[in-house]
């Protein structure tokens, strides 16, 4: 029996024994995934900043390029208008020359006009 005892004993050191590295093992494994998911933690949060910041820089590139061409815009918009006020100006004055130079005449062009217009409205 003493040899019985002894194997059981042996055994229940080994199974003992086993049950502890065990154990350990799984401490183990349970404080690696911890570590790990504060990692992904950490890489979450970092990718969530970097791409915030991302939006906000083509954002704000965006919001400049659609300033520049406003302003871009603008600029053309003036440059037409000072060319159309020019062109206004140089045919009033060549419209004061005519009519200086030749007064009779525009006269009874207005009045053939007037006459067209009055005769198309009756229409």
């Amino acid at each position: 029996m003493s040899s019985t005892d002894g194997e059981i004993g042996m055994k229940n050191m080994t199974d003992k024994a086993t049950y502890e590295r065990l154990e350990k093992d799984v401490t183990a494994v349970k404080n690696d995934i911890a570590a790990l998911a504060d990692q992904i933690t950490e890489v979450l949060n970092s990718f969530a900043g970097t791409a915030g910041k991302q939006a906000r820089r083509g954002y704000k590139q965006a919001r400049a390029n659609v300033d520049a061409a406003v302003d871009d815009m603008s600029e053309r918009g003036a440059t037409v208008m000072g060319a159309a006020q020019d062109a206004a100006h140089s045919i009033e004055e060549t419209l004061e020359d005519v009519v200086a130079q030749r007064p009779l005449a525009t006269i009874g062009l207005a009045l053939g006009i007037g006459f067209l217009i009055g005769a198309t409205w009756r229409k």
